[in-house]
């Protein structure tokens, strides 16, 4: 591990204070926000939303507090990581526009392109965005207030939060958003919060050479390469770039362009679509919605979620490739929470930011909702007859949580060995653990740390 030394300073005292936008920004953000009511349509890139009402989360059994949580989370919502797709689009624009061959809506386009490839550039191309941090300090909050007693027992035993990253300046921006946010919701956290630490082995571990064979799989395994071009490949995407260009050139500039032109471009419309929401306060104008129909964007976020499920989900059945790296994760959220029943960690917490790289082969690994079917090899991937959607399994500021829970002593009835319990928040929603392992009771969130031990095959 390699201690960085990027302190909490300016950015970790304006999200501490809160993000203020102004008005106009605001009501963008909160146009914005009605664009992704079907988050389906962003793919991965959709921005983050808890996944249950805390009303509804579960009281843990009788005699059991809070003593330690961790979690693993992507960085939030950011800017997208070049200016490849923007050139492309923008490019085709100003031909048509040279050729006079611009639609009424065509015309509108290229200005709402421009201002948000200028955003994204002054923000830095894949850096967090403000709307990114506000996802992470208020997911921060929230977990305060879920477990206000825990949070006020750190701060009264001085135990330290510990911070792991990627090393990413984004996932590095997203742990400074979250730690602020729990030190809004808790100040006595205050000096307890230790400076991040780097660990790309666990939370970069998809570009590490001991996974060189995954990155051979990526580059050049056949049966990746015909199943992705063949999907590509298939008539709809030519018919949802025609409809798409349709929309925006006249007839004359539509036919000069080739199947394969239009396809280019509609596709990286689709990613310019995609990214415009968490962007929505460095470019608050910029609503790309009236470019794409909901069908077509639906087809274009198939494309790209196919390639996330077989790249980096649960991909072919009877190979684990994708999965299987993840096991270092796993393996140090169990050895954190036996560390901390065992009494041999001292830690509060422990919060992980890392990348889509590593949440989706974790969530494939652990049996977490939607990453539970890979796909037969004569059964490709859809949305008909699989349930995984990049927009739920890993979405931006995704996140998975253990929340560890002790026994505590009955007053007037002998001391009994303590018991630990765990329970799972996975993008905020209260999940259940695969099915071979058993909750205290049925329909709890709660299960038994050793039972977790047991049916994840630990010791």
């Amino acid at each position: 591990m390699e201690r960085t030394t990027h302190l909490f300073t300016a950015m970790a005292v304006s999200v501490a204070a809160g993000v203020v936008f102004g008005s106009g920004t605001a009501s963008a953000g909160d146009r914005q926000g009605s664009a992704v009511a079907d988050r389906t349509l962003y793919g991965t890139k959709a921005p983050y939303a808890p996944q249950e009402d805390p009303a509804r989360y579960q009281r843990a059994p009788r005699g059991f507090v809070p003593v330690f949580t961790e979690t693993v989370a992507r960085h939030g919502s950011r800017a997208p990581s070049d200016r490849e797709d923007g050139d492309t689009v923008l490019a085709v624009l100003r031909e048509a526009r040279a050729s006079g061959s611009l639609t009424a809506l065509g015309a509108g386009l290229g200005p709402r392109v421009r201002s948000l490839t200028a955003a994204a550039a002054a923000l830095g191309h894949g850096n967090l965005s403000r709307r990114g941090a506000q996802e992470h300090r208020q997911t921060a909050l929230r977990m305060e207030r879920r477990l206000p007693s825990l949070f006020r027992a750190i701060a009264a035993r001085h135990e330290p939060v510990t911070v792991e990253t990627s090393g990413v300046p984004r996932a590095v921006a997203g742990a400074e958003a979250f730690t602020g946010g729990l030190v809004a919701g808790e100040p006595e956290l205050t000096g307890l919060i230790e400076a991040p630490v780097t660990d790309k082995d666990l939370l970069y571990f998809h570009k590490q050479p001991q996974n060189a064979d995954y990155q051979a799989y990526l580059a050049s395994d056949p049966d990746l390469a015909a199943v992705l071009s063949g999907i590509d490949a298939r008539p709809r995407t030519a018919r949802a770039a025609h409809r798409v260009v349709a929309r925006l050139f006249h007839r004359d500039f539509v036919a000069a362009l080739s199947a394969a032109d239009q396809i280019s471009f509609a596709r990286s419309l689709h990613q310019l679509y995609s990214a415009a929401p968490g962007l929505s306060a460095e470019a608050p104008d910029v609503d790309l919605r009236p470019y794409l129909t909901p069908r077509d964007a639906r087809w274009f976020a198939y494309l790209d979620d196919a390639g996330e499920f077989y790249g980096k989900g649960p991909g072919f059945a009877g190979r684990i490739l994708t999965c299987d790296m993840a096991g270092i994760l796993l393996d140090d959220l169990f050895a954190q929470a036996e560390a901390k029943a065992r009494g041999t960690s001292g830690k509060g917490a422990v919060l992980r930011f890392t990348h889509a790289e590593e949440i989706e082969p974790l969530a494939a690994l652990m049996g977490l909702p939607g990453s539970t079917e890979p796909a037969a090899a004569d059964r490709t991937y859809t949305y008909r007859d699989n349930p995984w959607r990049g927009a739920e399994v890993a979405p931006m500021a995704a996140n998975i949580q253990w929340d560890l829970y002790a026994s505590t002593p009955t007053p007037g009835e002998p001391a009994k060995p303590v018991t630990y319990l765990v329970r799972m928040l996975y993008n905020e929603k209260e999940t259940a653990f695969k099915p071979s392992c058993e909750p205290v009771s049925k329909g709890s969130s709660f299960y038994d740390l050793a039972e977790l031990e047991r049916c994840f095959g630990r010791g």
